[in-house]
């Protein structure tokens, strides 16, 4: 009896914490207004995970540590929508808007009209579903994406970990709210600003293009399939809609107003924009518009317009929908941002993978508040289009695009045209390799995989799991062994020792030991890693191995012609070309050459292929009884048959185990053939 009431006393304390996280989650994440500092707040999550670790049976789907992480997913689940998520009708400018307000009048007649203004947030359409939880609360069940509109895709692991979601709704603010069991929130993803520069001078720094601009962002991150990176992403999400999922209502509006709508979510614990107001005249909307686009550069995250929406949802019913929007609500768009500034020079910019970027210098010019000083040009078909010369005048928009870019030429008597064309560059600016183009794309680059621009993520490809499998070389380390000037190229890998990683912060003896111990055995690695981890382009694990056991050795591979490259079973006309490219390069030969004197395996045996499966393809799903994936895909190439990442009309089988995904639907929709890891071992022999 004892026993029992201190486990009653130490759940009840577990809950207690769980529910003070949760308030400085709310405190933090959705009214910008926290009162614990970092420190302090991950104390309490440590608190708390220490407790559900000692006591997994007390772990409950709504505690704020399982926000974070789960499995990838191999796709998402289509799900229908309780009503059809529509797009809003535009008008961009005053007078529009005064046509869209006489068609309302007209249509409601006598009845007295009132609008709600909201911002128009830029971001990622999401329908929320909760249901009923414990003790009279509320859980959330199920996120989906806008999709086409009737039909979107189930994201719910993803959407867990925004902050600003809340996994459970207690009862109390349930009650106060009058939100009606279950019920369904719509709203927008977004990412602030601060998070999305942060994001991409993290991607800038690992040599990745950077992305756009916020929205897809936001759509992009919401799509992955590893929740632990929309987790790392700061997204936030903002209610405008509640709707009944009750049997019978489903999709109808769950209260009387659209302003007691969204008192209702902000009571509930729902981020909502605090920039809403009510008026009844066309004068109040533009002068609410008008704000908003003075407001736009100073709210820390991206609008492209302002939302109106007739306040009374008896109203909306009355009025209706178009073929494709409702009549009750209208976006008015901004007009994009630009300006007008000359193009003082193009630089050159080298990505991860070796592309060269044209980046455009240009005199300051300030656009949307944020002073503009240089614009991507993508490549040179797009020098090519535009016509631009060094010296010209150009207009340059952010429209809904945050990185900057020139939409044309001006040419007029106050802007005279440059003369000096732009030409790329015979050399890599970084290393001074000679830059190529393969014929028929629009992309130069630079080959040499020790390039000091490609060099990081040509070492972590290399250290990769399934490739050489270097455990404990991840980014920390990489970062630091190039910036303390201890690795140049690939081949400095296996110039390390204990002593120089120990000048490393956070590695001790036994790590530095267990480091090089695991650099030593890659030694033994077959020659089809080796090509693998060399990151030549179009080169993947398949390819690999079928060069490796087309011509044996690394000294023959070298060699081989264009024709001969193309000879190869599944080898054609652009990996044949990358390949001789590759080794073409002399800073590659002279990497070839410094691998082969630190041991590596440069030989393979001419393994010969079965031609059971030949012209088969195959996609694995799930987790089969006895065979790991690697294992299955191993003994189906050996026996001529193909592994495919994704399933198509072009699909010869599926084989699924437990837990199959997404795939297994797909397959059942396109009527491909499954089978078990029993009927694919029957085809194996």
């Amino acid at each position: 009896m004892a026993e029992r009431s201190r486990q009653s006393l130490t759940l009840a304390k577990t809950e207690a914490l769980r529910d003070k996280i949760r308030h400085h989650e709310h405190l933090y994440y959705v009214l910008d207004a926290p009162e614990l500092e970092d420190a302090d707040f991950d104390a309490l999550m440590r608190d708390l995970k220490e407790i559900e670790a000692q006591h997994p049976e007390w772990v409950t789907p709504d505690s704020p540590t399982q926000r974070v992480g789960g499995k990838p997913k191999e796709g998402f689940l289509k799900v229908a929508h309780s009503r059809p998520m529509l797009s809003l009708d535009n008008v961009n400018t005053p007078e529009e808007l005064a046509d869209w307000d006489r068609r309302v009048r007209s249509l409601a007649g006598d009845a007295e009209i009132a609008y709600v203004t909201e911002l128009k947030l830029d971001g990622l359409s999401l329908a929320l579903h909760y249901t009923a939880g414990s003790s009279g609360g509320a859980v959330l069940a199920r996120a989906i994406t806008r999709g086409n509109g009737t039909i979107g895709e189930d994201v719910t692991s993803n959407v867990r970990t925004i902050r600003s979601v809340p996994l459970a709704i207690s009862a109390e603010k349930l009650k106060k709210s009058r939100l009606p069991m279950p019920f369904e929130i719509r709203g927008e993803v977004v990412m602030p600003m601060a998070a999305f520069l942060k994001m991409n001078q993290e991607r800038e720094a690992l040599g990745q293009s950077p992305a756009a601009n916020p929205r897809n962002a936001a759509a992009g991150t919401i799509r992955t399939v590893e929740p632990n990176i929309v987790a790392q992403r700061r997204l936030d999400f903002y209610g405008y809609f509640a709707l009944q999922l009750t049997p019978g209502a489903e999709g109808e509006n769950a209260f009387p107003t659209q302003l007691e709508t969204l008192d209702a979510l902000t009571t509930a614990g729902f981020r909502v924009n605090p920039h809403r107001e009510a008026f009844k005249t066309l004068d109040q909307l533009r002068t609410f518009v008008a704000r908003a686009e003075e407001q736009r550069a100073s709210l820390g995250y991206e609008i492209d317009g302002v939302v109106i929406k007739v306040n009374s949802t008896a109203l909306q019913k009355r009025l209706g929908f178009t073929g494709k929007a409702p009549r009750w609500a209208v976006a008015y768009k901004f007009t994009a941002r630009g300006g007008v500034t000359r193009l003082q020079d193009i630089a050159v910019q080298v990505g991860r993978t070796g592309k060269l970027t044209p980046v455009a210098v240009l005199s300051a010019v300030a656009i949307g508040g944020i002073t503009v000083t240089r614009a991507t040009l993508h490549n040179a078909d797009e020098i090519e289009r535009l016509g631009v010369k060094i010296g010209d005048f150009v207009r340059v928009e952010r429209g809904g695009d945050v990185i900057p870019k020139i939409v044309e030429v001006v040419e007029d008597k106050d802007h005279p045209r440059g003369h000096k064309r732009f030409h790329f560059p015979a050399h890599c600016p970084v290393c001074g390799s000679e830059i190529v183009r393969t014929e028929g794309e629009a992309d130069y680059r630079c080959v040499n995989v020790d390039c000091p621009a490609r060099l990081r993520e040509s070492l972590l490809h290399f250290a990769s799991r399934g490739v050489m499998n270097i455990d404990g070389m991840g980014e920390a380390v990489v970062v630091q062994l190039m910036e303390h000037g201890l690795v140049h190229s690939i081949a400095d890998l296996y110039s390390l020792t204990s002593d120089k990683l120990l000048t490393l912060e956070r590695i001790g003896q036994k790590t530095a030991d267990a480091l090089i111990a695991e650099i030593e055995q890659t030694k033994k690695a077959p020659l089809d890693r080796v090509l693998f981890g060399l990151g030549i382009r179009f080169v993947g694990e398949r390819t690999a191995q079928l060069l490796a056991d087309a011509f044996g050795a690394m000294d023959v591979l070298l060699t081989a012609t264009i024709e001969e490259l193309e000879r190869v079973q599944e080898v054609g006309p652009r990996v044949a070309a990358a390949v001789h490219e590759f080794f073409a390069e002399e800073r590659n030969r002279e990497l070839i050459e410094r691998l082969r004197m630190a041991g590596l395996t440069f030989t393979a045996e001419r393994r010969k292929r079965s031609a059971k499966l030949e012209g088969l393809t195959f996609v694995l799903t799930g987790t089969l009884p006895t065979l790991t994936r690697d294992e299955a895909k191993e003994r189906i190439e050996a026996s001529g048959g193909r592994v495919s990442g994704s399933v198509s009309k072009k699909t010869s089988y599926v084989v699924a185990g437990e837990e199959a995904g997404s795939k297994l639907d797909k397959a059942r929709d396109l009527k491909v053939p499954v089978i078990g890891e029993p009927e694919l071992l029957e085809m194996l022999g």
